[in-house]
């Protein structure tokens, strides 16, 4: 296992689309549940213990071998938002393109033959860390940090918000991102012998709903 690669893989700059989506961030912002750092801290712990628990632990479960095609059956089960699964299907289009370009993987490549048009990006994370020699808590803690640091990026340019402050919400929910990722960790090995149930389900109908509403916006700086 190479840690640097876990670097590559969660550099902001590995070409995988993130930067285009807000992660739920931007109709909040205009919602007024955020205005600032607080509100910012706020979206974010909610995101990591719904969305972002459930995209790491699929994450995980197919870094440690679980059935793709299941795991990708289960992502749909717990997104009820077609913007959602949609924005989730480019994402991991887009990460699989990435991905096939900077490490040779027959796994992507039979992934990308059964799913055309994308298959959940979380999936496709997973793979993604097999294919660089990475583990399930690698993908997990990829997908934990994701779901923070693409709404915290998006708030600094939605709001001018200071960088530094952002950077210190990142820096306060660290502790919670390693109990997320135990939780994730211990329920994508439990998938492997015990089926996609295992998986937790915890849902966040307020990202669900702004979702839609977003989607239905005629101009947005981000794409979800």
């Amino acid at each position: 296992m190479t840690r640097a690669a876990l670097l590559v893989l969660a550099d902001g700059r590995f070409p995988a689309g993130g930067h285009a989506h807000s992660g739920g961030a931007e109709e909040a912002v205009k919602a007024g549940r955020i205005t600032g750092a607080g509100g910012l801290e706020a979206f974010c712990r909610g995101r990591l213990h719904t969305a972002g628990l459930v995209a790491a632990a699929l994450a995980a479960a197919a870094a440690a071998g679980a059935d793709p095609a299941e795991l990708d059956a289960a992502a749909d089960a717990r997104t009820p938002s077609p913007a959602l699964r949609l924005a989730a299907r480019k994402l991991g289009r887009q990460l699989a393109r990435a991905a096939r370009a900077t490490w040779s993987s027959p796994e992507l490549d039979a992934l990308v033959r059964a799913f055309p048009k994308g298959a959940h990006q979380p999936v496709v994370l997973g793979l993604t860390a097999r294919a660089a020699g990475l583990g399930p808590a690698d993908a997990a803690y990829c997908a934990v940090y994701e779901s923070v640091s693409g709404p915290a990026t998006a708030v600094v340019r939605l709001l001018s918000l200071d960088p530094f402050e952002a950077t210190a919400v990142l820096a306060r929910l660290a502790p919670e991102l390693d109990r997320v990722v135990d939780r994730a960790v211990a329920a994508g090995h439990a998938v492997c012998s015990d089926g996609t149930d295992a998986l937790p389900s915890a849902s966040a109908p307020l990202l669900e709903i702004g979702a839609e509403a977003h989607a239905a916006w005629p101009v947005r700086l981000f794409a979800s």
